[in-house]
Protein backbone atom coordinates (compact mmCIF):
# COMPACT_ATOMS: atom_id res chain seq x y z
CA UNK A 1 0.00 0.00 0.00
CA UNK A 2 1.29 3.19 -1.03
CA UNK A 3 1.12 6.44 1.33
CA UNK A 4 -0.53 9.45 0.12
CA UNK A 5 1.65 12.20 0.74
CA UNK A 6 -0.80 15.31 -0.57
CA UNK A 7 -0.35 17.53 -2.69
CA UNK A 8 2.84 18.31 -4.57
CA UNK A 9 4.74 21.56 -3.27
CA UNK A 10 3.87 24.49 -5.83
CA UNK A 11 7.46 24.78 -6.50
CA UNK A 12 7.89 21.52 -7.45
CA UNK A 13 5.06 20.81 -9.74
CA UNK A 14 6.10 21.01 -13.50
CA UNK A 15 4.54 23.29 -15.62
CA UNK A 16 1.35 22.82 -17.58
CA UNK A 17 1.33 22.42 -20.96
CA UNK A 18 0.08 26.22 -21.53
CA UNK A 19 2.88 27.63 -19.08
CA UNK A 20 5.56 25.82 -21.16
CA UNK A 21 3.98 27.03 -24.51
CA UNK A 22 4.13 30.74 -23.01
CA UNK A 23 7.59 30.02 -21.40
CA UNK A 24 9.08 29.28 -24.82
CA UNK A 25 7.07 31.96 -27.09
CA UNK A 26 8.31 34.36 -24.21
CA UNK A 27 11.84 33.60 -24.73
CA UNK A 28 11.46 33.51 -28.63
CA UNK A 29 10.18 37.09 -27.91
CA UNK A 30 13.36 38.10 -26.75
CA UNK A 31 15.28 36.19 -28.77
CA UNK A 32 13.01 38.60 -31.84
CA UNK A 33 14.08 41.49 -29.54
CA UNK A 34 18.20 41.14 -29.33
CA UNK A 35 19.67 39.71 -32.34
CA UNK A 36 22.19 37.77 -29.92
CA UNK A 37 19.66 36.03 -27.81
CA UNK A 38 20.83 32.39 -28.03
CA UNK A 39 23.99 33.73 -27.49
CA UNK A 40 23.05 35.58 -24.45
CA UNK A 41 20.97 32.79 -22.91
CA UNK A 42 23.42 30.32 -23.11
CA UNK A 43 25.80 33.42 -21.48
CA UNK A 44 23.27 33.56 -18.60
CA UNK A 45 23.27 30.53 -17.72
CA UNK A 46 26.22 29.73 -17.18
CA UNK A 47 26.36 33.25 -15.35
CA UNK A 48 23.23 32.40 -13.29
CA UNK A 49 24.98 29.11 -12.04
CA UNK A 50 22.77 26.66 -14.83
CA UNK A 51 26.03 25.38 -16.76
CA UNK A 52 25.04 21.93 -15.44
CA UNK A 53 21.62 22.13 -16.85
CA UNK A 54 22.68 23.72 -19.86
CA UNK A 55 25.74 23.42 -20.87
CA UNK A 56 25.61 24.66 -24.80
CA UNK A 57 22.74 25.66 -27.14
CA UNK A 58 21.58 22.01 -27.48
CA UNK A 59 20.91 21.13 -24.66
CA UNK A 60 19.20 24.49 -23.92
CA UNK A 61 17.44 23.71 -27.26
CA UNK A 62 16.02 19.89 -25.99
CA UNK A 63 14.66 21.76 -23.21
CA UNK A 64 12.43 24.35 -25.12
CA UNK A 65 11.59 21.55 -27.26
CA UNK A 66 8.93 20.48 -25.10
CA UNK A 67 6.31 23.19 -26.28
CA UNK A 68 3.95 21.61 -28.28
CA UNK A 69 4.02 24.03 -30.62
CA UNK A 70 7.45 23.58 -32.52
CA UNK A 71 8.21 22.05 -35.30
CA UNK A 72 10.21 19.71 -33.59
CA UNK A 73 8.60 18.42 -29.85
CA UNK A 74 9.76 16.24 -27.29
CA UNK A 75 7.42 14.43 -25.13
CA UNK A 76 7.56 14.44 -21.12
CA UNK A 77 7.58 17.66 -18.69
CA UNK A 78 10.24 19.40 -17.49
CA UNK A 79 11.40 19.25 -14.12
CA UNK A 80 11.18 22.15 -12.18
CA UNK A 81 14.47 23.00 -11.74
CA UNK A 82 14.62 23.15 -15.66
CA UNK A 83 12.03 25.30 -15.84
CA UNK A 84 13.47 27.63 -12.76
CA UNK A 85 15.98 28.09 -14.94
CA UNK A 86 14.39 28.93 -17.92
CA UNK A 87 12.01 31.59 -15.97
CA UNK A 88 15.08 32.93 -14.41
CA UNK A 89 16.96 33.52 -17.44
CA UNK A 90 13.85 35.14 -19.21
CA UNK A 91 13.63 37.85 -16.19
CA UNK A 92 17.42 38.50 -16.36
CA UNK A 93 17.00 38.91 -19.93
CA UNK A 94 13.32 41.26 -19.74
CA UNK A 95 15.46 43.45 -17.22
CA UNK A 96 18.02 43.61 -19.27
CA UNK A 97 15.98 44.59 -22.05
CA UNK A 98 13.47 46.49 -20.41
CA UNK A 99 14.09 50.14 -22.14
CA UNK A 100 13.11 48.51 -25.22
CA UNK A 101 9.95 46.45 -23.44
CA UNK A 102 9.14 49.91 -22.40
CA UNK A 103 9.56 51.44 -25.20
CA UNK A 104 7.06 49.33 -27.24
CA UNK A 105 4.52 49.75 -24.62
CA UNK A 106 5.25 53.65 -24.19
CA UNK A 107 2.65 55.65 -25.07
CA UNK A 108 4.21 58.72 -24.58
CA UNK A 109 6.19 58.90 -28.51
CA UNK A 110 4.83 60.14 -31.64
CA UNK A 111 2.45 56.81 -33.04
CA UNK A 112 5.00 56.56 -35.87
CA UNK A 113 8.12 55.72 -34.31
CA UNK A 114 6.22 53.45 -32.13
CA UNK A 115 4.03 51.65 -35.21
CA UNK A 116 7.88 51.24 -36.85
CA UNK A 117 8.84 49.68 -33.72
CA UNK A 118 6.42 47.30 -33.18
CA UNK A 119 6.45 46.06 -37.17
CA UNK A 120 10.46 45.83 -36.77
CA UNK A 121 9.48 43.37 -33.47
CA UNK A 122 6.39 41.42 -35.41
CA UNK A 123 8.99 41.38 -38.34
CA UNK A 124 12.00 39.44 -36.78
CA UNK A 125 9.55 37.19 -34.55
CA UNK A 126 7.62 35.96 -38.08
CA UNK A 127 11.13 34.72 -39.22
CA UNK A 128 11.55 32.85 -35.84
CA UNK A 129 8.01 31.40 -35.59
CA UNK A 130 8.30 30.25 -39.39
CA UNK A 131 12.13 28.80 -38.33
CA UNK A 132 11.29 26.82 -35.30
CA UNK A 133 7.47 26.79 -35.14
CA UNK A 134 4.75 24.58 -36.33
CA UNK A 135 2.92 26.64 -38.93
CA UNK A 136 0.24 24.68 -38.94
CA UNK A 137 -0.80 25.14 -35.36
CA UNK A 138 -3.23 27.75 -35.12
CA UNK A 139 -1.59 29.70 -32.77
CA UNK A 140 1.25 30.41 -34.60
CA UNK A 141 -1.08 31.08 -37.66
CA UNK A 142 -2.55 33.95 -35.13
CA UNK A 143 0.67 34.84 -34.06
CA UNK A 144 2.45 35.40 -37.92
CA UNK A 145 -1.37 37.08 -38.67
CA UNK A 146 -0.09 40.97 -38.66
CA UNK A 147 -3.78 42.00 -37.63
CA UNK A 148 -4.98 38.90 -35.46
CA UNK A 149 -2.15 38.51 -33.65
CA UNK A 150 -1.34 42.28 -32.37
CA UNK A 151 -3.22 41.40 -29.17
CA UNK A 152 -1.28 37.98 -28.53
CA UNK A 153 1.97 39.77 -29.67
CA UNK A 154 1.33 42.65 -27.09
CA UNK A 155 0.56 40.32 -24.44
CA UNK A 156 3.90 38.80 -24.66
CA UNK A 157 5.17 41.95 -24.13
CA UNK A 158 3.67 42.40 -21.81
CA UNK A 159 4.04 39.47 -19.92
CA UNK A 160 7.84 40.18 -20.21
CA UNK A 161 7.80 43.76 -18.86
CA UNK A 162 5.82 42.45 -15.76
CA UNK A 163 8.67 39.94 -15.65
CA UNK A 164 11.56 42.60 -15.37
CA UNK A 165 12.42 44.05 -11.86
CA UNK A 166 12.42 42.85 -8.35
CA UNK A 167 10.00 39.94 -7.98
CA UNK A 168 10.18 39.26 -11.43
CA UNK A 169 10.62 35.28 -11.20
CA UNK A 170 7.72 34.62 -8.33
CA UNK A 171 5.31 36.74 -10.77
CA UNK A 172 6.50 34.85 -13.83
CA UNK A 173 6.19 31.54 -12.27
CA UNK A 174 2.69 32.07 -10.89
CA UNK A 175 1.36 33.09 -14.13
CA UNK A 176 2.91 30.45 -15.99
CA UNK A 177 1.19 28.05 -13.36
CA UNK A 178 -1.34 29.17 -13.94
CA UNK A 179 -1.89 29.67 -17.84
CA UNK A 180 -5.15 27.98 -19.24
CA UNK A 181 -5.44 27.32 -22.76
Amino acid sequence: MTQDLGPTPPDERPLPRRGVERLDLMLLCLEALDFNGGEAMIWLSQQLGYGGLFPNRVELWKRRCHNPLRRVCRRGELAAAETDALIRILCVMADRLYPMLRSLLSGGEPAAVTEHRWELFHHRLGELLRERMNPRRSGIQTLLDAEEGAEERLQLIRSLAFAAGTGGFERMKASLMDAVG
